[in-house]
């Protein structure tokens, strides 16, 4: 299964449009990230990333619940797990 996370817009570097980088912070780890798929996008914007690529802009309550939701799945996978054994 493949995952996309929601990250902070901190910095674009370059104005190319097909060579869009932006510094993206993910909870405090911060990546380039690949602006070209959202062209819109601009500094404190909030988007979808995977593999290095945003692939969506959304709101900043939108990308508030994801990062609570994945905070809750963390929790849950801390919880379930004992060593390398599933309780």
């Amino acid at each position: 299964m493949c995952l996309a996370a929601p990250g902070k817009i901190e910095e674009i570097i370059g104005v190319d449009p097909l060579n869009k980088i932006g510094k993206v912070n993910f909870g405090g780890v911060v990546k380039d990230i690949n602006l070209s798929y959202v062209p819109e996008a601009k500094v404190n914007d909030y988007v979808i990333a995977h593999v290095g690529f945003a692939l969506n802009t959304i709101d900043e309550v939108e990308a508030e619940k994801l990062l609570e939701d994945i905070k809750m799945i963390e929790g849950f996978a801390e919880d379930d797990w004992e060593g390398d054994k599933l309780q």
